[in-house]
């Protein structure tokens, strides 16, 4: 209860009191009495009002303050569960921004050792490529496997001995031909190498006379060691095996390639020399063909014979074929011919037919030379 309705009430009380003593004072007997009590009555009633009042404004007041409470309940509930919520929903996405990040993670982890791989496997290439043997055995490898790749088993050798004792990397036999074909894959790429790694004009210059001078030593190597009359081609092919290398070689020093082809030796890039073993593959299907030419025409007679037959029996399935034809339209005109007596004997006038005898009269003459027709067939 609130102390404002306790002040009003002890105040109320002192008025009363105050009045009863003046009234008591001034000694007016009994009607002063009376009043006395009349006037502590209505003080009584006036307490128990306030009493009452002050009562409903405590039970109001207990009612405000329960239903702000459960108010004040309800809402820091809706609030603690939005929060949850709140907080549910930021782990869940938390969660997934990890996730989605372990996986970036894990690409680019696996990009990584990707470019690990290449880039080892790039060193090797350098490595391969700085040595010269091991840069001869790659060439050697990739002109093996682009022949091998085309040709059938007989029609080249790898590494074979001539009569003058040379060795080439590969030869290859041509159809009707006693003379082979030679291939060299041992290209000199040193210069080439100090070329692409030259930053000025002073430097190209060395790098550049360092290629005519290797390149040009290898081509008439190999027109001397590889072009014997009657035993090889005319013409040899020096493998190039980078197609860049090939490319740099024809657009920077043509006359390098001038000068192979005046000595008949064909510098050849790996797309180069495979489109020319292709060509040769055709001609070797075409000798294969000319080769087997009696083979060819013998099947060919036969199938000529087997064709002749075909015919023939084609023919005797169409004489049968028109004899099955004439039976069926003799069947249809004997149907025809049923279906319209039929249609005669239903259609009859028997008392017509009849004499004064009794006996059935001739048929009509059309049905007697219906008749005849069909006893002379």
């Amino acid at each position: 209860m609130p102390p404002e309705f306790f002040y009003a009430g002890s105040v109320a009380i002192g008025v009363a009191l105050i009045l009863a003593l003046m009234l008591v004072s001034r000694g007016r007997g009994r009607a002063a009495q009376m009043e006395f009590a009349e006037l502590k009555g209505r003080l009584s009633a006036m307490a128990e009002l306030a009493a009452q009042q002050s009562a409903e404004q405590a039970r109001t007041l207990n009612e405000r303050i329960d239903t702000l409470a459960r108010h004040l309940s309800q809402t820091l509930d809706t609030t603690a569960a939005r929060l949850g919520d709140n907080l549910h929903e930021a782990g869940r996405r938390t969660s997934e921004s990890l996730s989605t990040l372990n996986e970036r993670l894990a690409l680019i982890d696996e990009a990584n050792r990707s470019l690990s791989d290449l880039s080892s496997e790039v060193g090797s290439l350098h490595g391969v490529l700085a040595n010269k043997q091991a840069r001869g055995a790659f060439g050697q490898m990739r002109m093996e496997t682009i022949v091998r790749d085309a040709l059938p088993a007989g029609a080249f050798d790898f590494q074979p001995t001539l009569s003058n004792g040379k060795r080439p990397d590969c030869v290859i036999r041509l159809p009707n031909a006693q003379a082979a074909l030679v291939i060299d894959s041992k290209f000199p790429l040193e210069g080439f190498e100090a070329l692409r790694i030259a930053q000025s004009a002073e430097e190209m210059k060395p790098a550049c006379a360092a290629i005519r001078e290797a390149v040009g030593r290898h081509v008439a190597a190999i027109a001397e060691k590889y072009l014997i009359p009657g035993e090889t081609q005319d013409t040899a092919l020096m493998f190039v095996p980078s197609e860049s290398i090939c490319a740099d070689l024809f657009e920077k020093f043509p006359d390098l390639v001038q000068a192979a082809h005046r000595m008949r030796v064909m510098i050849v890039a790996p797309n180069t020399l495979m489109l020319a073993v292709q060509t040769l593959q055709a001609l070797l299907k075409d000798a294969k063909m000319r080769d087997h030419a009696d083979v060819i025409q013998r099947e060919v007679a036969l199938l000529l014979t087997d064709v002749t037959q075909l015919v023939e029996r084609i023919a005797d399935l169409e004489r049968h074929f028109a004899l099955s034809m004439r039976s069926l339209d003799k069947v249809s005109a004997s149907t025809t011919k049923i279906v319209g007596r039929q249609q005669r004997l239903t259609s009859l006038d028997l008392d017509a037919m009849q004499g004064i005898d009794g006996n059935v009269t001739a048929l009509p003459d059309t049905e007697a030379k219906e008749a005849k027709r069909s006893r002379g067939r």
